[in-house]
């Protein structure tokens, strides 16, 4: 976490979260979703405003964490914005190198390897878990022919209560949960 979102926590401890306003989706990309967005459906069906300020993004990138309940969020100061998950809390760039980086352009540690009903991977990872970006998928498919992963079968259904993860804080919050 950056010191200046330190110090504003410090400073203004007690500021609202937001709830709605940030998307993550399946490809690693983040949408700001205004009021008239969050009112035209969920994300990501109504996605809102795709974010290409590459300052802003890097600043939500070392920003991005999970609170005790599994909800991402953005530190954003001292507010807390939520972050709505089209899929997972990461999602996996695969390097020709054999490396492994996370949307946030971390480097992650693959500990095991998953597929769903559609024929998605995802990977457990010493970060957290994710999605393989769908363009990666060939080096994924290399991966796994050679044994390097061998993906355990899961339903996408059952992933977010498995990897303790929310989706949709937003939900959640209307829910009163």
């Amino acid at each position: 976490m950056d010191e200046i979102v330190k110090a504003a926590l410090a400073k203004w401890p007690n500021v609202p979260h937001c709830h709605g306003w940030l998307g993550l989706d399946a490809r690693g990309q983040w949408y700001m979703r205004d009021d008239r967005t969050q009112a035209a459906g969920p994300f990501p069906r109504s996605k809102g405003s795709l974010l290409q300020h590459d300052k802003l993004i890097a600043f939500i990138h070392r920003n991005y964490l999970a609170d005790e309940h599994g909800q991402w969020f953005f530190q954003n100061g001292p507010q807390r914005v939520y972050v709505e998950l089209e899929c997972t809390p990461y999602v996996w760039r695969l390097q020709p190198d054999g490396a492994v980086l996370a949307h946030t352009g971390d480097a992650a540690h693959v500990r095991s390897s998953f597929i769903d009903e559609a024929g998605r991977l995802y990977l457990l990872t010493d970060l957290g878990f994710g999605l393989v970006h769908s363009a990666d998928m060939l080096d994924a498919a290399g991966r796994v022919e050679s044994g390097e992963w061998v993906p355990a079968a899961v339903l996408a259904a059952d992933l977010p209560q498995q990897h303790a993860y929310v989706q949709s804080p937003a939900a959640m919050k209307k829910a009163g949960r």
